[in-house]
């Protein structure tokens, strides 16, 4: 009895054949909660894209639309006035404008990407006396408001003869941005050593390592500050409200000021002129990406 029930402890239970009619399948509610699920996702989306796009449309649609019916909810111009964007191209030189924003933008992006690219390397390869507390400092200077410095800014312009130019709205740039720098220095410390060292021992000079090997393999920091300072420099209406007076060299923001101050105020308000500057002005402008991040990048001179 006792060896029999060893033998049965021992033994492997006979394997019982599974029946397709007993193996559990999905049902047809979990398919329908898949499907409710996929259905709820497209209509947020499709929501959320109706939400975005509707000042868009709305602007285009009051913008052909005679003053009277400006601010109806309304999206289809009834009657269809074209001739609003007329009077505004013959009354503002967009194109003008337009190419003294791009102009403006690209000469600012390319100064403050070069500036502070070598500001950021010296940081970030160079061991020397007092590098903390001196990056420490320049990182200081991120917490320091515009607004403080933009009077004396404005009389150190003012005394150089350049306080009615375009100069003022990049040549800041040339010493670079306390956020970039920043940036920049965080990339280039990812960058191995070894690959400098050897250089060195091949003969190259600084100059060459920053030019040779630290730009190339930085190539997407630099894309990313070039961006983010076109778009700073490009929406940027506070410089051209101070140093412009010339008309010929408004930029996007300071002309549609100008338009605003023009056909936007006193009680018969042109808004739809307006609308149509706007409108147009968006058409022009080239499609940069709408960072929040671009809206906290510091401007004090480094």
């Amino acid at each position: 009895m006792a060896t029999s029930l060893g033998g049965s402890r021992g033994a492997a239970a006979p394997a019982v054949p599974v029946r397709p009619e007993h193996v559990s399948r999905p049902g047809g509610s979990g398919r329908r909660r898949r499907l409710l699920i996929r259905g709820l996702w497209s209509l947020s989306i499709v929501g959320a894209t109706v939400l975005l796009l509707y000042p868009f449309v709305w602007l285009v649609s009051a913008s052909l639309k005679p003053r009277s019916q400006v601010f109806d909810n309304s999206l289809v111009p009834n009657p269809f006035a074209p001739e609003n964007y007329v009077t505004v191209w013959r009354a503002a030189p967009l194109v003008t404008w337009m190419i003294n924003s791009v102009v403006v933008g690209l000469v600012a992006a390319l100064a403050v990407t070069a500036s502070s690219a070598l500001v950021a390397f010296g940081f970030a390869y160079f061991r020397f006396r007092w590098r903390g507390p001196l990056f420490a400092l320049v990182l200081a200077t991120m917490m320091l408001p515009g607004a403080v410095t933009m009077v004396p800014t404005y009389l150190i312009w003012n005394r150089l003869g350049l306080a009615s130019t375009q100069v003022p709205l990049w040549a800041g740039n040339l010493f670079g941005s306390a956020f970039y720098i920043f940036l920049l220095r965080q990339f280039f410390l990812t960058v191995p050593r070894d690959l400098f060292e050897a250089a060195l021992i091949d003969g190259a000079s600084y100059l060459r390592l920053f030019r040779s090997i630290a730009l190339p393999l930085a190539k997407p920091a630099l894309v990313i500050v070039f961006v983010f300072e076109l778009r700073a420099s490009w929406t940027d209406l506070v410089k051209p409200l101070i140093y412009l007076r010339d008309p010929a060299l408004y930029t996007i923001p300071r002309g549609l000021k100008a338009v605003i101050d023009q056909f936007g105020k006193g009680g018969e308000s042109q808004w739809e002129v307006v609308l149509a500057a706007r409108t147009i002005s968006h058409w022009l402008s080239p499609p940069l990406p709408n960072w929040s991040i671009t809206a906290f990048r510091p401007r004090g001179i480094v």
